[in-house]
């Protein structure tokens, strides 16, 4: 690495006051375009001089810009499945991974698209493991838009939405849906026998379950199947299944199989 001196600055900071361009300075001093353009940045912040902010460094929250909040929706629910933050030391910014099974890549592909839709200036990446592959981003404004993030594991903190996110939730509540049952639900079909006409028949029919071990997660999805008129049981604390006709339909209409 390359340490350059007071003198080499001040200079630096001169020629760009006079108005020279950051390239022409960087390749008169022999410095890097990034050191140059970090110093001028400084140098502004120092004055008092209006500065704006890298698109990469913006946040919904605090900065007011725009949010696609159906990516959001769809994008908190799958962390709240199979998403977790970390921030590592020699990162200067947390980053965000959602785990997902290779068997359904189409599942991937759309976890990809609403990490660039919620983070549009932000590269995101794909980790690979064994039989999986997690989607990642980062960024430092991570634990302002899931600020679920805490110590420890979901099921040993309470989890509950803040009010701009419950009208998120309202406002695209399929969304929210989808992003839970495609990491931590699924579409199967079950059987049973029926005695028709004195013979006795197999009989299969499509059921949804989510399985979540904690139990506001599974409240927040029970909440919002309520309000859209989905008809659920629970088997136990952590199984919620939707097995009936017309519910099973809007729930095709609306999330259907995963792929």
């Amino acid at each position: 690495m390359n340490f350059h001196g007071t003198e080499v600055r001040r200079r630096a900071l001169a020629l760009l006051r006079d108005g020279a361009k950051n390239a022409d300075v960087a390749r008169r001093l022999s410095v890097p375009l990034g050191t140059i353009s970090y110093w001028k940045h400084e140098d502004r912040v120092r004055r008092g001089e209006p500065v704006s902010k890298r698109p990469s460094l913006l946040c919904p929250r605090c900065d007011r810009c725009p949010l696609d909040e159906a990516a959001y929706s769809y994008l908190l629910g799958l962390y709240l499945g199979d998403g977790h933050i970390s921030h590592y030391a020699k990162h200067k910014a947390p980053s965000l991974m959602i785990a997902l099974d290779d068997s359904w890549p189409g599942i991937q592909d759309q976890t990809e698209s609403a990490l660039r839709a919620v983070f549009p200036h932000n590269a995101t990446c794909r980790v690979r493991a064994k039989g999986a592959h997690s989607i990642k981003v980062y960024s430092k404004h991570l634990p302002c838009l899931f600020p679920q993030h805490g110590p420890g594991k979901k099921h040993d903190r309470e989890i509950a939405l803040e009010p701009w996110q419950q009208e998120i939730v309202d406002a695209y509540p399929w969304d929210f849906v989808r992003g839970l049952i495609h990491s931590d639900g699924c579409r199967v079909t079950n059987w049973t026998t029926r005695l028709i006409g004195g013979e006795r028949k197999r009989y299969e029919y499509p059921r949804y379950f989510f399985t979540n071990v904690s139990q506001d997660i599974v409240r927040l999805y029970t909440d919002t199947l309520d309000r859209l008129g989905v008809q659920w049981t629970q088997a136990n604390a952590r199984n919620i299944s939707v097995a009936r006709k017309a519910s099973v339909a809007l729930m095709d209409a609306h999330v259907g199989p995963k792929h």
